[in-house]
């Protein structure tokens, strides 16, 4: 039976990219079921998205590869298989009960490992889906001591994506820098906008007509990491902070959905402080 194979590259644009790699898929007895490709004129990148079937050494289609694209190319060859996922939260359960159905009715490419949290209120919650419940208390460690902790339960579980599903504690830069472009972050606003904490309590306060919220992969700048997906719903000056927060529950859960969804799929590429999303 053919296996699928999706293949990513991000490399400087220069004539004849798209004939050299179909080249060496072809000479890989790999047959091309689905292809896209996009140039960042503004930096002059070339990305491309190619799904594949055939019996191929993913090591040596990688080496193939590389010989022929231009220096320090970024080349993934990336199996089908279900990416394994580490679920961190806080208190709030209507993230994290959306992802922990979806798995339990396998609704989507990918396995949830298990699930830490700095406090014990959802552990209840997410052991009636028979899945490890981590509770990890801040109080009496620093943040490095407390996030040493988190590193040695996540390794233990080799994720491929931790998800941020309301985790409401800032990440530092050793942690961020251990999993760069692994992590990916539900904020609920519509980014730029109402960065930070409480950003309900802003959108009520600046008197918006739209309510928002944003899936991102974390780095260094708060809620500043490069955007997967967002999506917004309409609200009146009727509602007060705490039921746009109750309105705004809906549309958390949906757009990390989404961004899981494109993720899993190998549709999203990182392209400096942007995606480039196929």
């Amino acid at each position: 039976m053919n296996k699928s194979i999706t293949i990513l590259v991000n490399c400087t644009d220069e004539k004849g990219l798209i004939y050299k790699i179909t080249r060496v898929l072809y000479e890989n007895g790999l047959n091309i079921v689905k292809n896209k490709e996009f140039v960042d004129e503004d930096t002059n990148r070339f990305f491309m998205r190619t799904e594949v079937e055939g019996i191929a050494d993913a090591k040596a289609l990688l080496e193939a590869l590389t010989k022929v694209l231009p220096p320090n190319s970024r080349i993934e060859v990336v199996p089908d298989r279900k990416k394994k996922l580490v679920i961190l939260v806080t208190k709030e359960n209507h993230c994290l009960g959306d992802l922990l159905m979806r798995n339990h009715f396998n609704e989507w490419n990918a396995e949830i490992k298990g699930v830490i949290s700095n406090y014990a209120l959802l552990k209840d919650f997410t052991e009636r889906f028979n899945l490890p419940y981590h509770h990890i208390a801040a109080e009496g460690f620093s943040r490095e001591e407390h996030e040493q902790l988190l590193i040695s339960t996540i390794n233990s579980y080799a994720p491929d994506y931790i998800v941020l599903a309301r985790y409401m504690r800032i990440l530092t830069p050793s942690f961020v820098k251990q999993y760069d472009g692994k992590i990916i972050n539900i904020h609920h606003s519509f980014l730029p906008a109402f960065i930070g904490a409480h950003p309900y309590r802003q959108a009520y306060n600046r008197g918006v007509k739209i309510i928002g919220a944003t899936a991102h992969f974390v780095n260094n700048n708060l809620d500043e990491g490069p955007i997967i997906c967002q999506n917004v719903i309409p609200v009146d000056h009727s509602q007060n902070a705490a039921e746009m927060s109750r309105a705004g529950k809906g549309i958390e859960k949906m757009v990390l959905v989404q961004a899981l969804k494109l993720v899993l799929e190998d549709r999203v590429m990182l392209s400096g402080n942007k995606t480039v999303i196929f």
